[in-house]
């Protein structure tokens, strides 16, 4: 049980920092405590350290500004996207309706760039919370996953956002801010891509599904806000 208690123990102090994990290790090792109250210090260590990182508006934002509302969108335009692409195969639009085809690729385009932006936020503006994030946008996946009812499709089309998301928080994660460049021309293109996707329905831009894209596209246009200028020298995590 000893062995099973100090495993644990070691398992909790990943959620510190590194230099603190070790410090905090090496402590309770010489103090000679035992293993469950070892790990009642390091978890209160933990809760701790991570009430003074809620004191701040950055997590805040990556949990509940981007990755809970973000994912629930980003499931139903995977599920549009995936809907009409199974329209286009089974009509064989490719041989006389190539607007229908572009369309597609216009929404293709547009879930991958919302998709790394909202990433790429989250990464960036809240690594140390990474786990509140990651959660946030896994528990809406699972609900959506357990209620899916469209017989014609995988429920696994709803996570078309993932590998993009990914992507994008591991760039957040190794750089805070993207060159001015790249931030003009993803916010630009995502803004111009947008505009199809509601102007061809003939819906307003205050519509419901117009709302919602507009919405999916705010993280492109924080990280332009935010983006490197030339001469600063890029910052690391």
């Amino acid at each position: 049980m000893t062995e099973v208690g100090w495993s644990i123990v070691e398992v909790a102090s990943q959620l510190l920092e590194r230099d603190e994990r070790e410090t905090v290790l090496g402590d309770l090792a010489e103090a000679g405590e035992s293993a469950w109250r070892g790990l009642h210090d390091v978890l209160g260590l933990v809760i701790r350290r991570q009430a003074i990182l809620w004191k701040n508006w950055r997590p805040w934002l990556a949990a509940f500004g981007v990755s809970l509302p973000g994912s629930f969108f980003l499931m139903g335009f995977s599920l549009s996207v995936s809907l009409t692409f199974r329209q286009i195969i089974t009509t064989k639009i490719f041989e006389g309706a190539g607007p229908g085809f572009l369309l597609l690729i216009c929404h293709a385009f547009l879930l991958v760039g919302w998709s790394w932006s909202s990433g790429f936020v989250v990464g960036s503006v809240a690594r140390r919370t990474l786990w509140v994030s990651i959660a946030s946008c896994c528990f809406p996946c699972l609900f959506c996953l357990a209620r899916f009812r469209v017989e014609s499709l995988s429920r696994f089309c709803l996570l078309l956002f993932v590998l993009p998301a990914i992507w994008g928080v591991r760039q957040g994660l190794r750089i805070t801010r993207i060159k001015l460049s790249l931030a003009v021309v993803l916010a630009v293109a995502i803004t111009v891509l947008t505009i199809p996707t509601w102007s061809g329905r003939g819906q307003p831009w205050w519509s419901p599904p117009a709302l919602m894209n507009w919405i999916l596209g705010w993280p492109a246009w924080y990280l332009l806000a935010t983006a490197r200028r030339p001469g600063r020298e890029t910052e690391r995590s």
